[in-house]
């Protein structure tokens, strides 16, 4: 295993972890997942080039317009909770209230 694609794995372990452990704040959470979506975008794209696949080019920009939209929508919801409850955190939240 290279120590690229050990670096690039053990940014998406701790990115997970991060996730698992701090999720109390929706901000931290959406960063969490962000460098999720990075690391994977990361090693697509490093299998991509070694493998000299040509088949799967596209692969990278359609994670990448993924990775926007989610970060785009992750941030509108931030704005929306941190405006109707004055804070970030996710035990806030109630789902059954409309």
């Amino acid at each position: 295993m290279s120590l690229t694609l050990m670096n690039i794995l053990m940014a998406f372990v701790l990115s997970f972890l991060g996730l698992l452990l701090y999720r109390s704040h929706l901000m931290s959470s959406l960063l969490c997942l962000e460098g999720m979506m990075l690391s994977l975008f990361t090693l697509i794209t490093m299998t991509i080039l070694i493998t000299h696949s040509t088949m799967t080019s596209m692969t990278p920009i359609i994670m990448l317009v993924f990775a926007a939209c989610e970060a785009a929508l992750g941030l509108s919801l931030l704005v929306a909770v941190s405006n109707t409850y004055g804070t970030d955190y996710v035990q806030n939240l109630n789902i059954l209230q409309c």
